[in-house]
């Protein structure tokens, strides 16, 4: 049997810059004022469901720090660090992968959903999150 270990506060922190940037990729592919409030309400539902080490560094510490200049710029931290939240977790607690994997990927579509159903930008935006994921695999 595998033994979950503790993650340090840099891992935790990892794990929430892909969660919660994955949520901010998507909420941008598509903008709007109104759609931010009932997307961030839906993507903080999604991320209360999840449970164990996944639930902890998702609501526990100080909200990670995202560039907010580009998408690019954007894509460019938080799709290598849910690759690494992956890895991280397939390290320490590998019960726990398919949580993260599960809760991003509902986060991000829900927040895809929160108003007036899915773009094509979202879509292709929720693609990359999904390839970021799989990447560690």
């Amino acid at each position: 049997m595998i033994m979950e270990q503790r993650l340090t506060a840099d891992e935790r922190l990892t794990l929430k810059t892909g969660a919660f940037g994955a949520v901010f990729l998507v909420s941008n592919a598509d903008p709007g004022m109104l759609a931010l409030i009932r997307e961030s309400f839906a993507a903080s539902g999604a991320m209360a469901d999840s449970s164990g080490v996944v639930k902890e560094a998702l609501t526990s510490g100080p909200l990670p720090k995202l560039p907010r200049d580009s998408e690019l710029e954007i894509a460019s931290v938080v799709l290598p660090a849910l690759t690494r939240a992956v890895a991280i977790l397939r390290e320490k607690s590998p019960p726990d992968v398919a949580t993260y994997r599960d809760v991003v990927l509902a986060a991000a579509d829900r927040v895809a959903r929160a108003h007036g159903g899915v773009t094509p930008e979202e879509t292709a935006m929720i693609e990359r999150i999904r390839g970021a994921l799989a990447e560690a695999a």
